[in-house]
């Protein structure tokens, strides 16, 4: 069953929870968009929150901004289901953690009365917003969507303000093997790489092979199209490297013209392959028109 979107309160981003300027007040019950002042001891992270890394240098970067500017924009909370007298955050589960290492004992929230379908969607928009998430943790917030609130990728895509084709490329991420994730999740790897590697059962002797040569994503879908690893196919990459600059001239002036990547393979002879990759069905249909001289 489809879920039927909540435009009027999530739709429009963080700029719609936080409203004008509110009072401070002390702890009472909480008012539905109040913005007041709590102890960081009754703050709790979120359950749905999307983001399981924080790393400890992009945290101390941020306590030290903190303690020369403060705490500028207030954490979204609701009241902990399971305690009435805490909070559980809501978005800002990151300054919250720095603020606590910045030593502050109180922090600004803003008190959102919200079901477990809009926690999620609202953690998910802010940190989609932010570009806070890597590419797995994205991709699990969606599928959560997906999964426990019965929600179509094209209503996940309207919620977020990505194409249909994001949704689905970011998800096809989870198909990796749980080490090729752990390696995005890290930094190892791009999101550009690893779309690269879905679907190849060698996936993980791939991301090792990357990681070891320091190839770039344009090498790596060359070496994808090369064939397995480990058999002469795996030359292609190497090819690429080694063609004439004509050659090379000519894929920069497409791949500009085009906005794509463009790549031509020559034989021997004048005759060769010239293809030009896309990402998504959008791309392949702006291809499409440019080809057939339409336009949108």
């Amino acid at each position: 069953m489809n879920v039927p979107l909540q435009k009027s309160r999530l739709g429009r981003g963080l700029a719609s929870l936080i409203g004008d300027t509110p009072t401070i007040a002390t702890p009472r019950g909480p008012a539905e968009g109040e913005q007041r002042v709590v102890g960081t001891d009754l703050l709790r992270g979120g359950r749905f929150n999307p983001r399981k890394d924080f790393r400890d240098e992009e945290l101390a970067e941020l306590a030290e901004s903190i303690r020369q500017k403060g705490l500028v924009q207030p954490i979204i909370v609701r009241p902990d289901p399971d305690n009435e007298q805490r909070f559980e955050i809501v978005a800002g589960e990151r300054r919250w953690r720095a603020a606590q290492r910045a030593g502050l004992h109180t922090v600004p929230v803003i008190v959102r009365i919200l079901d477990d379908k809009e926690v999620l969607e609202l953690a998910i928009i802010e940190n989609v917003q932010r570009a806070d998430l890597n590419a797995i943790e994205e991709a699990s917030g969606y599928r959560d969507l997906i999964e426990r609130f019965d929600y179509s990728q094209e209503q996940v895509s309207e919620i977020i303000g990505k194409s249909r084709s994001h949704v689905t490329n970011t998800l096809r991420l989870l198909k990796l093997p749980a080490s090729v994730q752990s390696l995005v999740q890290n930094g190892s790897l791009t999101a550009g790489h690893a779309r690269a590697l879905v679907g190849r059962d060698d996936a993980e002797a791939l991301a090792q092979k990357i990681i070891e040569d320091s190839l770039n994503v344009r090498e790596v879908e060359s070496l994808v199209q090369a064939g397995p690893i480990g058999t002469a196919g795996t030359t292609g990459a190497r090819k690429v490297r080694d063609k004439d600059a004509d050659t090379r001239a000519f894929e920069k002036e497409l791949t500009d013209a085009l906005g794509l990547k463009v790549e031509i393979k020559r034989s021997s002879g004048e005759s060769g392959v010239m293809t030009i990759k896309f990402g998504n069905f959008d791309q392949l249909d702006y291809i499409r028109m440019r080809l057939t001289g339409m336009s949108e």
